[in-house]
């Protein structure tokens, strides 16, 4: 891991940029934290639509977490942003485009070219990253993860021990493999779910958050679009955090 920028933003948070390798990320921690205990940390997640793009949503989401008591970071997904493009990541977004404007179902055949390479890829990095933020002073476990594609927090949360809790962001374009895997996760989960979010199948994701295993999950449904998440679901997010990696 090579720091490549320090600011400090207006609210006692420390964001540096970084890469590993070739990978851009962020890490955002409390300006005041006490070396002496180390701080948990919570991996934000986000869709492939570029960091740069999300990072208006992101620091928003880190100076929360932050403002709890945690530490953040997020990485650049395998082609999006500046990284180089995937050939058959993007065949896949146009057949996903094609099919929406064309007002046809979405093909398993679809999802699962476009989810599967990405979550076999993006859990590999994810699990580097992790290793090199451990090693960051100041920054210890447990270690959380929060929301971007549900995929890539599914496989996180069966291959990787260090993530003890996570909250999920429900989407419906889940490949049928991914609710096999699903029945193995047993870490506590927090999912939030959209019920008008007009991009998601409602019932898939009811089912999908069936098929979890864990022996304790919840489901905080609000009702309204994408982007109308309340405060107040934020809220719940971060007392489910407390409670797991404090």
């Amino acid at each position: 891991m090579h720091f490549t920028s320090e600011q400090r933003l207006d609210d006692d948070v420390i964001e540096r940029e970084f890469t590993l390798g070739e990978i851009p990320g962020i890490l955002w921690t409390p300006a005041s934290a006490p070396a002496s205990t180390p701080t948990p940390l919570i991996l934000l997640g986000h869709p492939p639509l570029g960091l740069r793009k999300m990072y208006p949503r992101m620091v928003g989401r880190a100076r929360q977490a932050v403002a709890d008591g945690f530490a953040a970071a997020t990485i650049e997904l395998p082609g999006s942003g500046e990284r180089p493009r995937l050939d058959a990541l993007e065949q896949a977004r146009a057949d996903l485009r094609r099919a929406v404007q064309a007002g046809k179902p979405v093909s398993e055949e679809i999802i699962d070219a476009l989810v599967l390479p990405l979550v076999e890829q993006a859990v590999l990095e994810w699990q580097a990253a992790l290793d090199a933020l451990l090693a960051v002073p100041g920054i210890g476990g447990p270690v959380g993860y929060s929301g971007g594609v549900i995929s890539i927090g599914i496989r996180l949360a069966v291959v990787e021990p260090r993530i003890k809790a996570a909250g999920l962001f429900a989407g419906s374009l889940v490949p049928r493999a991914m609710f096999e895997e699903a029945r193995r996760v047993t870490i506590p989960l927090h999912v939030l779910l959209q019920w008008d979010d007009e991009g998601n199948d409602r019932q898939a994701a009811l089912d999908l958050f069936d098929a979890f295993g864990s022996e304790e999950k919840s489901l905080c449904a609000n009702m309204g679009g994408h982007t109308g998440v309340p405060q107040f679901a934020g809220d719940d997010a971060a007392r489910f955090f407390h409670r797991h990696l404090k």
